[in-house]
């Protein structure tokens, strides 16, 4: 009887890659990314460069503010214009629809915190009428937007 040899199979072939579970890993990543950002829903048209604070405290609950700013309009060239007021993406002209505005918006959250965010160089007058405003409609809850002092000015 012959002695029977295995031979080794030489090939060039090599293995694969699996691939069958890339589909599920693409989804997955897809699906974190969307619900951890954060998309701007705001563009803002004026400036605010918001005045320095020494004490500052964190509101941790941001679907309960409501941003209101103030300070003058931004230009398309560049330049400044006058005082203005914005409530979500519209600029208002008539400072009563403010009152309008927020008391519809405090009767879909009535936890609502107004978050004043006020140029450093607006004019007092301007922010004391839409405070004014502001408790006609009822939103008592208010906020005034700063940033921290900064260290070296101490």
């Amino acid at each position: 009887m012959a002695s029977q040899h295995f031979k080794k199979k030489t090939g060039d072939t090599k293995p694969a890659i699996p691939t069958a579970s890339l589909p599920d890993i693409i989804f997955l990543l897809l699906i974190f990314f969307m619900v951890s950002t954060v998309l701007r829903e705001t563009t803002v048209m004026v400036r605010t460069i918001l005045p320095h604070a020494e004490a500052l405290t964190k509101i941790d609950q941001k679907r309960l503010l409501s941003y209101i700013y103030i300070g003058p309009r931004k230009l398309p060239d560049g330049r400044l214009g006058e005082q203005r007021v914005q409530i979500d993406d519209a600029l208002i002209d008539d400072l009563t629809l403010i009152r309008t505005v927020m008391y519809n918006k405090l009767v879909e959250q009535p936890k609502l915190i107004v978050s004043l965010r006020i140029d450093q160089d607006a004019k007092m007058k301007l922010v004391y009428d839409v405070q004014q405003e502001l408790r006609e409609a009822g939103t008592l809850r208010i906020n005034y937007s700063a940033r921290p002092e900064s260290p070296t000015a101490l």
